[in-house]
C-alpha cells in the first residue's frame, strides 16, 4: 500500500540585513516608496510541508509519495529528496511557473520583509489521484496538507468519492479560509491534525465544537509546542504525552511537519496512537535542533535511545524492529 502525501512544495530565500529597516524609511513619503537593501547572508532552504513531511518518512524508512506542484527549476530538489528515499514521480511540473518561494529579509531587530510566490502551487488543483493511485497502489492514507486551496478541495472531495481514506492538515491555509471551505476538507477525514492554536481557529470558522468535530473525524491530533500532544477520539480516553526530553531548540521552523512525519510512519508500523505520538516527538526533536527543515540526520540505534530516554524502555522496544530495517 502507498502513502501518498499532498501539499505544498516550496523553497525559502532567508536573508540577514545589518542595519535597520526603519532607518531607510520616510514615513511621510511610504506612498512612494522605493527602497533597496544590501543583505549581508543568504541561505537558501528546502522547504513546503508536503515535502518536509515525505523528507521525514524516508528518513524512517519509508517510501512516500509525493503529490503537488513545481516548477522545471525542481531538478535539484527533485535529486535531493530522492536520495533521501521520496517518491517524485508524480509532482507535477509546470511549464510556465517556477516552483513556490518564499522570500524574506530579516533586520537585527527582528523586523522583517517578506514575500510569497505560490507559482507553481497554483496548478495542484490539477492532479488527479486516480491516476497515481493506479501506479502506485491503493493508498494507506491520502494526508492533504497545505496547499492551493482548490486542489486541497479537489483531493478531499476525490478521496471521498474513491474511498481513499484521507487526513486533513490544512494548517497555515486556516488563516485565509472561511468555514465553508475549512467544514469541507475536514469533514469525513480518518484524522485531523493542528497545533492548539490552529484547532481553536477551526472551532471558531467552522461553528463547530470539541465534540461536534470529533463526530465528524475519527480521531483529532493536536500539537501543544513543548507541551506535548493530546489525542481525542469520540467516546475514548484522552491521550496526553509530553514532548521528547533534553530538546536543545535551535530553530522551529518545520517542526510540525516532523511531528506528522513520525506520527504517520509509526501509523504505519501499525504501533498504535500513542507509540505514533511518540515517534513524531522524538522525530520533531531532531528538526527543532536544527536550522533548515530537511538537514537533520540520526542513525537508528540515536533515534531508539531518545525514544527510551523520553518515554522508557516499553516505547522503545516496541518501535526498535521497525528501526532496525534503517541498519
Amino acid at each position: 500500500m502507498s502513502l501518498l502525501i499532498a501539499g505544498s512544495i516550496a523553497t525559502d530565500h532567508l536573508m540577514a540585513f545589518g542595519g535597520k529597516f526603519r532607518d531607510s524609511l520616510v514615513v511621510e513619503q511610504l506612498d512612494k516608496l522605493s527602497v533597496s537593501f544590501l543583505v549581508d547572508e543568504l541561505e537558501i532552504r528546502r522547504g513546503g510541508v508536503a515535502a518536509n513531511m515525505c523528507f521525514g518518512l524516508g528518513q524512517l524508512g519509508l517510501q512516500p509519495v509525493l503529490v503537488g506542484a513545481a516548477g522545471e527549476d525542481f531538478a535539484d530538489y527533485r535529486s535531493w529528496l530522492e536520495r533521501h528515499g521520496v517518491d517524485c514521480t508524480h509532482v507535477r511540473i509546470s511549464d510556465s511557473r517556477h516552483t513556490a518561494r518564499f522570500v524574506c529579509t530579516t533586520d537585527p531587530t527582528g523586523a522583517q520583509i517578506a514575500s510569497f510566490y505560490p507559482g507553481a502551487m497554483s496548478e495542484a488543483r490539477l492532479i488527479e489521484l486516480g491516476p497515481i493511485v493506479a501506479q502506485a497502489g491503493h493508498p494507506e492514507f491520502v494526508l492533504i496538507g497545505a496547499d492551493d486551496p482548490d486542489g486541497m478541495l479537489r483531493h478531499t472531495e476525490e478521496c471521498r468519492q474513491r474511498g481513499y481514506p484521507f487526513i486533513a492538515d490544512p494548517s497555515q491555509q486556516l488563516a485565509f479560509s472561511g468555514g465553508e471551505l475549512i467544514r469541507d476538507l475536514i469533514d469525513g477525514a480518518a484524522l485531523l491534525f493542528s497545533n492548539e492554536y490552529e484547532s481553536a481557529m477551526i472551532e471558531q470558522k467552522t461553528g463547530w465544537s470539541t465534540d461536534e468535530i470529533l463526530d465528524r473525524v475519527g480521531t483529532q491530533v493536536t500539537t501543544l509546542g513543548k507541551d506535548g500532544v493530546r489525542i481525542l477520539r469520540k467516546g475514548e480516553p484522552t491521550i496526553e504525552l509530553p514532548a521528547a526530553k533534553d530538546v536543545t531548540p535551535v530553530e522551529p521552523t518545520g517542526v510540525g511537519d516532523a511531528f506528522r512525519a513520525g506520527f504517520l510512519a509509526a501509523l504505519s508500523w501499525h504501533v498504535g496512537l500513542e507509540r505514533a505520538a511518540q515517534v513524531g516527538c522524538v522525530l520533531a526533536a531532531y528538526v527543532v535542533e536544527t536550522v533548515g527543515t530537511q538537514e537533520y540526520t540520526f542513525t537508528p540505534a540515536q533515534f531508539l535511545a531518545r525514544v527510551e530516554d523520553s518515554y522508557g524502555f516499553a516505547a522503545a522496544d516496541e518501535v526498535a524492529p521497525h528501526l532496525k530495517r534503517l541498519s
